[in-house]
């Protein structure tokens, strides 16, 4: 029997409704704020990642799709937004355009381990507000996603901030730490070992027990501020508490990308397990740069709508459809011509195909319907039809000319 490939899942009506609230309210949210909607490709050349995400990052090293199309084009289906969105920026000349502020949202593709709440193939919602260099522009993006997930009723996440400084101070900084970690390097697990000679820095966001132990003693990133960094941080973090935005800081939060710089955040979660991050972010004043483009500040976040889906108590409203229910095989026709009128006034049809009455009924009562519009040969002569309340069990007989009306008063 043929499966799913693993890591992927099907989104069945329920569960596909459950998603389009999540990005329906979100888009609505980003819309209040300004953000407007775009769309990148699914796949994009392998080179608008490997030069944005660092080749040294877990998603370049281990976890793109590629491959090589007819063209002998190497060509990957993409694992975040946000290098897309960039490339978009400059390919498509948007540079007169800024401030943008802009929502996605759609498929991403990784190739991990698959976990609850984290699939091959999963879909993100995001944000980036490109062209402003102020620190306002990541307040503006951090109070965004704080009012989506207020409105989506996930209370569970905490908001975790820290700044890995500009480049000055990040550089300084990166120096002390590796000649810190230099001297315990045996002391480190495999994989910060080859951190260590590649991308120090997500040294600080190991998991593993033992990296966590040397850390304890590791210079900490806010000794080694210049006055630039230090004042950038403090704008965000005075601005959220004058908005009684809670937060905490912490020194080991990096993020897993190299374009990252000042300010970067997660909200995190501890219904999840060990996947607790449910929305991420940061500044990547460098990105659009790196990318071939003019210098272009930026900052954005994303989150994964199955955690999203997994957290919130919402559920979609079930729509309460109408039952057609023809009574005899000659006036089938006219029950798909009344369907189709009933459905252009907006209502939401169902058409009972077989059966007699009493099994029609039934179903109609199985699909939630709110009423029940019957069609016999003797009533349609006299342009009548059988209008019942399903809830309440009443029954009448209403005209044609009179019907829509009458399904409005229920």
């Amino acid at each position: 029997m043929l499966q799913t490939v693993r890591g992927t899942h099907d989104l069945l009506p329920e569960a596909q409704a459950k998603h389009n609230t999540i990005i329906t309210r979100a888009r609505s949210i980003s819309e209040r704020f300004g953000f407007q909607e775009m769309s990148t490709p699914i796949f994009e050349f392998s080179e608008v990642f490997k030069r944005t995400l660092g080749e040294a990052s877990d998603i370049v090293s281990k976890e793109m799709y590629t491959f090589k199309d007819r063209n002998d084009e190497e060509i990957t289906l993409r694992p975040e937004g946000t290098a897309g969105v960039a490339r978009a920026f400059i390919s498509e000349g948007l540079t007169q355009k800024v401030p943008l502020k802009l929502f996605y949202q759609g498929p991403m593709f990784r190739y991990e381990r698959p976990q609850k709440g984290r699939q091959r193939q999963f879909h993100q919602l995001g944000v980036e507000l490109i062209g402003v260099p102020s620190a306002f522009a990541d307040v503006e993006c951090l109070t965004l996603a704080h009012e989506i997930l207020r409105d989506l009723k996930v209370d569970q996440s905490r908001l975790e901030l820290n700044s890995i400084g500009d480049k000055e101070s990040r550089g300084r900084y990166t120096e002390s730490l590796v000649k810190y970690l230099q001297q315990h390097k045996a002391g480190l697990s495999a994989d910060s070992q080859k951190r260590l000679e590649q991308n120090p820095l997500r040294i600080l966001d190991s998991k593993d027990p033992k990296d966590q132990e040397l850390l304890k003693n590791a210079p900490v990133i806010s000794e080694f501020y210049n006055e630039n960094s230090k004042q950038f941080f403090a704008t965000i973090c005075d601005s959220l508490k004058n908005m009684g935005i809670p937060f905490h800081i912490n020194p080991f939060l990096v993020r897993g990308l190299d374009y990252y710089t000042h300010c970067v955040f997660e909200f995190r979660t501890t219904a999840l397990g060990a996947q607790d991050a449910i929305l991420s972010g940061g500044r990547y004043d460098q990105l659009i740069e790196t990318m071939g483009g003019p210098s272009t500040p930026g900052v954005g976040w994303a989150a994964g709508i199955e955690r999203l889906a997994m957290l919130t108590p919402l559920t979609t409203p079930a729509i309460r459809p109408l039952a057609v229910i023809p009574v005899h095989n000659s006036v089938e026709a006219k029950a798909f011509e009344l369907c189709y009128k009933l459905r252009a006034d907006g209502f939401t049809c169902e058409i009972a195909f077989s059966g007699n009455l009493s099994k029609r009924m039934k179903r109609a009562a199985g699909q939630n319907c709110r009423a029940a519009v019957v069609l016999g040969p003797d009533e349609l002569a006299r342009g009548e039809v059988m209008l019942k309340d399903l809830d309440s069990g009443e029954q009448k007989t209403v005209s044609l000319d009179a019907l829509t009306a009458a399904l409005k008063n229920l």
